[in-house]
């Protein structure tokens, strides 16, 4: 069997026979399984490792377990932990015996312990490991247990090993770790498999609880109990380098994870409450791909409006929106459109989110004397042909972008108001002319994000009159849709909350000649949105019904993000 098993990896070139040798010496020395020697010792990609094994043993191969139920025998009899701690789950029974699935089947003391806890034969099949631990944690989710089986054998003077760390954890490695290392490392892939793009830590007077932020909506996920609360925070504060003695103060970290063989960044944040230190980690997935224009949401209409204003050779595009509205996915979509070798394209961000190809990106540092302003200042003496700007929070930040764009630069740039006419008057509130705001901005987006209906539960439903009021949805276009709308039931592919991904409601404003009058004269936001509706913009409300009308959102979903909308 190794033999073929090493003939398989040679014939796919991951492995050369110096490698193999060395795993096979360091299998005798430790009684490590070969499997996990040749994906840790000699980085095999797991997915070429899988198909060997399934080659060389003959075993079924499972890229994805997304729709397999786990037997309700086998979450009643085997503790959480142990298949945690294992990487093992059944994904069904045949001939009474269990298919289990693993990526380590070289692992047999695994397989024979569960075996006898089971009282049945079991056969294995492969599978990734990020899929088995996704699939254990939606069979353990609504046991009460879960948190109790993952500290088992705590106790409180063995703290020191939540101190413990060595580079990028690997959140999928809890067989043999710390109680405090396996739960917090489990609440990480968690939330990552949830699409979590946080995580809170929020201390209250009798436990920790724990909750995630899913498509822009918080839910309490997982109850830590108060005796282990300092130890969860102290873990997460050593991962991030930060002060653990120091629980009087606020204090912000950063550190890589691994959940497989991808990477995520947190951003973690501690502030001191009434009732222990409160931690929030912003998620950053490294292999999230940049999305195009067409992907995030705009209609035809602005979709043509944002093509013709990104290829302008100056001027300025703002985008606007609430923290977490999607502003940064915008822009980036809109730089990877007009990235060629013939432009030179250079962003300042704080944090850097995506990694661009061939565009060069520099992180804000306010602590080294690189903000905003001083690092466009920079910028402009590297011969850009367009640059992208963070965030525009002052005056000066302003003054630099708009002389950038009046000096022959293309200039993007974001700006937190409520909607797309706010933004030209905000810039003038912040102390910028106004005939500078009405010379150099070009175009104003302004966008929210909406929760998309499950696609797996999506079901057709007919609106009240008061329902298509409320929002401003004609009746007699639902009619000529026959009549339905559509919203989610609730499954367990999104948590029973009807709603699975988010897409982007869009208001698209290019400052014309009548917008530029009215800037000049320091007119008014509900004047200057009124002349764009009479030349035909589409406010963020409008784009929200289009999209409910489209059964891609619902009515909840826009009166939710649209409330500030004036019309």
């Amino acid at each position: 069997m190794k033999e073929r098993l090493f003939a398989a990896l040679a014939a796919e070139g991951v492995l050369d026979e110096q490698q193999w040798q060395d795993c096979l010496r360091a299998e005798l020395e430790t009684g490590e399984p070969l499997d996990r020697l040749l994906r840790e010792r000699a980085r095999v990609p797991e997915e070429q490792l899988l198909l060997a094994l399934h080659r060389a043993l003959g075993l079924p191969y499972y890229r994805s377990l997304g729709h397999v139920h786990v037997p309700e025998e086998f979450v009643r009899r085997i503790p959480a932990q142990f298949a945690r701690a294992a990487g093992l789950c059944a994904i069904g029974r045949v001939d009474g015996a269990y298919l289990v699935a693993t990526s380590e089947p070289l692992q047999v003391h695994g397989m024979d312990e569960l075996a006898a806890m089971l009282e049945a034969e079991v056969d294995p099949v492969l599978a990734p490991r990020s899929e088995i631990a996704q699939l254990i944690a939606r069979a353990y989710q609504r046991t009460a247990d879960g948190v109790e089986e993952m500290l088992e054998g705590y106790e409180e003077d063995e703290l020191g090993a939540a101190f413990e760390i060595e580079g990028a954890e690997d959140v999928l490695d809890i067989a043999n770790k710390a109680p405090i290392i396996r739960l917090v490392n489990t609440i990480f892939f968690e939330a990552h498999k949830m699409r979590a793009s946080d995580i809170h830590f929020q201390p209250t007077e009798e436990a920790l609880v724990v909750r995630y932020r899913i498509d822009g909506v918080l839910y309490d996920v997982k109850t830590i109990p108060k005796k282990v609360q300092e130890a969860v925070t102290s873990r997460i504060k050593v991962m991030g380098r930060m002060d653990i003695a120091e629980r009087r103060l606020p204090q912000d970290g950063r550190c890589t994870i691994k959940v497989g063989e991808g990477e995520i960044d947190l951003r973690i944040s501690s502030v001191p409450t009434a009732y222990g230190e409160r931690i929030v980690l912003r998620l950053l997935d490294k292999t999230t791909r940049v999305f195009s224009l067409e992907e995030i949401g705009l209609s035809p209409q602005d979709h043509e409006l944002v093509e013709r204003f990104i290829r302008y050779s100056h001027g300025i595009v703002l985008v606007t929106g609430p923290t977490g509205s999607g502003k940064t996915t915008t822009l980036y979509a809109a730089l990877s459109r007009i990235n060629s070798p013939e432009k030179n394209i250079l962003t300042i961000e704080d944090p850097i989110e995506y990694h661009l190809p061939g565009i060069s990106q520099i992180q804000v540092s306010n602590k080294k004397g690189l903000t905003f302003a001083a690092g466009l200042r920079s910028l402009l003496r590297q011969d850009p042909d367009v640059i992208m700007v963070g965030e525009i929070r002052d005056e000066e930040t302003a003054r630099i972008a708009i002389q950038a764009a009046l000096t022959g630069h293309l200039v993007f740039s974001t700006v937190h108001t409520n909607d797309s006419a706010s933004t030209v008057t905000r810039l003038v509130d912040i102390g910028v002319e106004p005939y500078l705001v009405a010379s150099s901005v070009v175009c104003v987006i302004a966008q929210r994000l909406v929760r998309l209906v499950c696609q797996d539960c999506k079901q057709d439903y007919q609106p009240s009159l008061k329902e298509m009021r409320e929002v401003g949805i004609d009746p007699e276009e639902v009619a000529r849709r026959g009549g339905k709308l559509y919203h989610g039931r609730g499954c367990s592919r999104c948590y029973e909350t009807g709603y699975t991904g988010r897409t982007a409601i869009y208001e698209v404003l290019p400052i014309t000649d009548a917008i530029r009058q009215h800037v000049i004269a320091h007119d008014s936001a509900s004047v200057i949105k009124q002349t764009a509706i009479e030349q035909g913009l589409r406010t963020l409300r409008m784009d929200g019904i289009r999209k409910v009308l489209e059964g891609l959102t619902t009515i909840e979903e826009v009166l939710r993000v649209t409330q500030m909308d004036v019309m």
